[in-house]
């Protein structure tokens, strides 16, 4: 692998991006491009605005919008300030905002284009740490000398991110990464997928997230990809967007090549500029992976795993078998150890399950002021306790097959329900899956299972289940299958289990 640039910093690679390369589109969001010298100069300017408003080094800046071009510009701008960025989903209502605010203590709130569906004047009275709330360009009465000078100070172990999580301990944290380690994790990432220059990058998840904005708008940067905000998706709006973009990189959760691969069963969209497609959550369908190679015909099919608190733990490698990519989500990635161990701490043997804990440089700092709930992930030899359920083969690839808290049991057998809907899927009249326990008076827990049909396919609850008596273990067998038209999605574009759950009720199936 190339050896990233000694920069340190996000200030100091976007200034030697810019010298070096500063006719390189770098962000094309509709009518709007970018160079690499453009973005650093708006950077420049949003910094010196932020410097007049009295933003320090290392104090946090909020940030609340849609992916666009704007978002890019006032991130990089609040990280030449020499501050934190804390992004705010844009799904967020106005408690939601305030609390992640509050938490961080956030003195300076910048709303991109596109406000949130709220108003700003139901968040003010929430939020008492907040001083300035910043609509429109910032007008910059500090010199450009003031301010290079800030971005120059960063230094690599300073705060650049603290990003919002509910993560392994259950309610929303803000997790702490550093510049160092953002700009390596996201820099292996990069070589790894191969992402480069000219490669046309349509960023979907959201920059409030850590795969939109580190995966996304950092590794573009990094890379001289050109990166294509999307402020809304939609099927039709992706496809169109392959096809006369030209997109080469695609990447997202399962949801995401399930829509894509629906809309070419629908219509001979031309997708040939595709070249590398990214897979990655907690568990990825082998089924998922083996129809997008040979439906699409990319050069490469990559899964991945990672998790905020962790950034990127693993991923396949471009020499890894079919079977590798579709099965498992490779290996660590360098400079990150990996192991799985039992209820008790101790390391189980390959082909056995077991919590993944992860340790090395991408290990976040810890949980903004709150050391009790760090100590819990991170425990005094540096593991991170990551709470999904893994399996390693003898060549140290990954399976991901479980969160450890969505395990359900069904008269003492432990139940997966990655392991079912995977199984589920495999009776071919599917395009998604997701189960869940739900409580039984005979049984403790029993498994219900949302649906959604393949394209132009009926399908009948009873059919399935007859279906899954034969081919799964009974304890497995869903006790109901409920057939949708589609399943709901978090803000990251992961199915939301905690909506399939409000929706069955805890409802008692016996």
């Amino acid at each position: 692998m190339e050896q990233m640039p000694d920069w340190g910093t996000f200030p100091r690679m976007l200034r030697d991006q810019a010298a070096r390369h500063p006719d390189v589109p770098v962000v094309v969001e509709g009518d709007t491009t970018l160079t690499m010298l453009d973005l650093r100069e708006r950077a420049s300017a949003v910094a010196r605005g932020l410097i007049a408003l009295g933003v320090r080094p290392g104090d946090r800046v909020a940030l609340w919008g849609v992916n666009d071009a704007s978002w890019v510009v006032q991130a990089c701008g609040i990280w030449d300030a020499g501050a934190v960025i804390v992004p705010l989903s844009s799904r967020y209502k106005g408690l939601e905002a305030a609390e992640m605010i509050a938490k961080t203590g956030a003195e300076v709130l910048l709303v991109g284009a596109s406000p949130p569906g709220t108003t700003l004047a139901a968040l003010l009275p929430h939020v008492k740490c907040l001083r300035h709330v910043v609509t429109s360009p910032m007008v910059a009465h500090v010199s450009r000398e003031e301010a290079e000078e800030r971005a120059l100070a960063v230094r690599p172990d300073d705060l650049m991110e603290i990003m919002s999580t509910s993560g392994t301990t259950g309610t929303p944290k803000g997790v702490m990464l550093d510049h160092a380690q953002i700009l390596r994790g996201y820099w292996d990432w990069a070589e790894i997928v191969t992402l480069e220059e000219g490669d046309r990058y349509p960023v979907i998840a959201p920059f409030s997230h850590g795969f939109g904005l580190n995966a996304g708008l950092i590794a573009s940067i990094m890379r001289r990809a050109t990166m294509m905000p999307v402020k809304v998706f939609s099927p039709d709006g992706l496809m169109t967007l392959i096809a006369s973009g030209r997109i080469a990189i695609l990447a997202g959760p399962p949801t995401l090549f399930y829509r894509l691969l629906d809309e070419l069963d629908r219509a001979d969209w031309d997708v040939s500029s595709l070249r590398i497609a990214i897979c990655g959550a907690a568990a990825v369908p082998d089924e998922l992976i083996v129809r997008l190679l040979d439906r699409v015909g990319l050069d490469r099919m990559i899964n991945a795993y990672g998790l905020m608190e962790g950034t990127v733990v693993t991923m396949t490698r471009a020499e890894d078998p079919v079977e590798v990519i579709a099965g498992t989500a490779g290996r660590p990635v360098p400079g990150i150890e990996v192991k799985i161990v039992d209820d008790d701490g101790k390391e189980v043997a390959s082909g056995e399950r077991g919590e993944i804990l992860q340790r090395g440089y991408g290990v976040m700092r810890g949980y903004w002021d709150e050391p009790d709930k760090t100590a819990e992930a991170i425990d005094a030899d540096g593991w991170l306790h990551t709470g999904d359920i893994g399996v390693a083969d003898s060549s140290g690839n990954i399976s991901i097959v479980d969160r450890k808290k969505e395990l359900f049991i069904v008269n003492g057998f432990n139940v997966s329900p990655a392991e079912v809907e995977a199984m589920l899927l495999r009776e071919g009249s599917l395009a998604q899956a997701a189960v869940i326990g739900v409580p039984d008076a005979a049984s403790g827990e029993v498994g219900l299972a949302y649906v959604v049909p393949r394209l132009g396919v009926n399908v009948s609850p009873d059919t399935l289940t007859n279906w899954a008596k034969q081919n799964m273990s009974n304890y497995k067998v869903p006790r109901r299958i409920v057939v949708v038209d589609a399943l709901p999605v978090n803000a990251n574009g992961k199915i939301d289990k905690l909506a399939l759950r409000a929706a069955s009720g805890g409802t008692d199936l016996s």
